[in-house]
């Protein structure tokens, strides 16, 4: 049965490689076997993740791939190709919120955060899907958010663009599954990493957030593992077009 989770001989591209959950994801996927193709806007950290993933006994290289930039996201793709090989998983992770009340956000803010959680999400996924539909066969595992099904407010352009990620997924679902490939999204509640310290640093933002989870905590990274591998491995071949929520039951009523 354990056998179904293993990813010996796999190659997964991990995209925010570097984020406190990109780092968790990398570490897992290495953990099952896969080799990992870490691809960040920042270089920062990525020499000690790589050496920390080569130790678990697999292939790690680091790639600084421009999501915003369609050619750079194609020749990197080449890039990794040439290098391991093969793709067989893509964790779409990369993303980013600007937090302002809608009447003050600027289109330019609109644009940023639909371009790199969306555009870009798109954009990684057929760069990657060309090559796995002539081997029929890959798993694409995107990242979506509890705000795709929420209105929480200030969060008017990133909530679009996860809402945008579901309904993406289901479609390159429908379309992929003829050749094999298997499209699911993970959308994770409230999880404390680098980019959300901040905002939860206050403490009524804190207790008024944990008091809406029944299950009276945070996320952390590893809690969001389990999902990946299951979507990453052969446990899963029959899953495709879904999206998992891991929110700790926030979602119950």
């Amino acid at each position: 049965m354990r056998d179904m989770f293993r990813l010996d001989g796999q190659t997964a591209v991990v995209t925010g490689a570097l984020g406190t959950i990109g780092q968790a994801y990398c570490k897992a996927l290495a953990e099952a076997g896969a080799s990992v193709a870490m691809v960040d806007k920042s270089s920062r950290g990525a020499d000690e993740l790589a050496d920390a993933l080569t130790r678990k006994g697999v292939k790690a290289k680091y790639y600084p791939i421009d999501l915003t930039d369609e050619q750079a996201i194609a020749d990197g793709v080449e890039r990794i190709v040439a290098d391991f090989g093969q793709i067989d998983i893509l964790v779409n992770h990369a993303g980013m919120n600007i937090r302002k009340p809608a009447l003050e956000l600027t289109l330019e803010d609109w644009d940023k955060v639909i371009g790199l959680n969306l555009r870009a999400m798109f954009a990684m996924a057929q760069a990657v899907a060309r090559h796995m539909v002539p081997r029929g066969k890959g798993k694409i595992i995107n990242t979506a958010s509890v705000s795709a099904v929420r209105g929480h407010p200030r969060l008017v352009a990133y909530a679009a663009s996860k809402g945008g990620v579901v309904q993406m997924t289901k479609v390159l679902a429908n379309e992929w599954a003829s050749h094999g490939i298997n499209v699911n999204a993970i959308a994770p509640g409230y999880i404390l990493t680098q980019q959300t310290e901040g905002f939860l640093s206050d403490p009524e933002t804190m207790r008024s957030i944990v008091g809406k989870i029944p299950m009276k905590r945070l996320g952390k990274p590893e809690d969001l593992v389990g999902g990946l591998i299951y979507l990453a491995s052969s446990a899963s071949d029959y899953v495709t077009g879904h999206t998992l929520f891991i929110e700790g039951g926030r979602l119950i009523d």
